[in-house]
């Protein structure tokens, strides 16, 4: 039976810095965000496992890209945003909605979670081992652009995401890590578990291995985007002349994305 089965996530590289995953039990699996087919495919055959389900978190074509052709392959339900017009979605979320995904042991609700793009949404494995795949909202270290959204939008987008529990492994995108702390450690100097988190990634891109996925209680520590409302970031704003002082929590926050995008 598919419930005595372990489920885990594999690490599947693609185009120059993102990430797909295969959720698999061994057996069959589910990908999330499958910008490319080749890797995916290649990987299920690797591990031996059939695929079951396309879960995609917004409309961004190294999101989407490799779904028609493994759709040529698979003949699998497409879970993805209601709200961010994707053609191949036979099966639309919106904010609430669970997923109980074919073939595997596992339920995933659904967050909206707009700001990169207007529709963009997460998915939560709640539990003993809560998972978060987040797309390009929260990166490691760092979220996603505004594409679409604005800052009030993604602060709430954030905010959501950081009340889940910190143990959850956050699996994003893309492997932007190194450049989010260093971005971060320049608008939060004097924090010490984020330039112990610098050391412990370069550590790890030095040998290969991915840097993620981080954690909520990592991201909530560490993140400047998750910790705009902290004095000393409003501050270091201030000092570099992006803000006057004295701004609402969002502006900094604004502020702080508008500042990222040009570092």
């Amino acid at each position: 039976m598919t419930s005595a089965r372990t489920l885990a996530v594999l690490t599947v590289p693609a185009f120059n810095d993102n990430y797909l995953w295969l959720i698999h039990d061994g057996v069959n699996a589910a990908v999330v965000d499958p910008g490319d087919a080749q890797p995916i495919l290649a990987a299920l055959q690797a591990h031996g496992l059939t695929l079951t389900a396309i879960l995609l978190t917004h409309h961004h074509a190294d999101h989407i890209g490799g779904v028609p052709a493994l759709l040529q392959h698979y003949s699998v339900p497409v879970f993805g945003p209601r709200k961010d017009g994707i053609r191949a979605v036979t099966k639309p979320l919106s904010e609430g909605d669970t997923v109980d995904v074919p073939g595997l042991d596992l339920q995933l609700s659904v967050l909206e979670v707009p700001g990169h793009t207007l529709g963009h949404i997460a998915y939560v494995r709640a539990g003993d081992e809560p998972w978060l795949f987040c797309g390009d909202t929260l990166f490691a270290g760092g979220c996603g652009r505004l594409f679409e959204g604005s800052p009030s939008q993604m602060v709430a987008s954030l905010n959501k995401l950081a009340a889940l529990p910190a143990d959850a492994k956050v699996f994003c995108a893309h492997e932007y890590t190194l450049s989010n702390l260093r971005f971060a450690s320049a608008v939060d100097p004097g924090n010490a578990a984020l330039q112990a988190r610098i050391e412990a990634e370069t550590a790890k891109r030095a040998q290969g291995i991915p840097t993620v996925p981080s954690t909520v209680g990592l991201e909530r520590n560490t993140n400047p985007f998750l910790r705009y409302a902290e004095p000393q970031i409003a501050a270091q704003l201030v000092a570099a002349g992006k803000l006057q002082g004295g701004e609402a929590p969002v502006a900094v926050f604004a502020a702080l994305r508008q500042w990222k995008n040009t570092f």
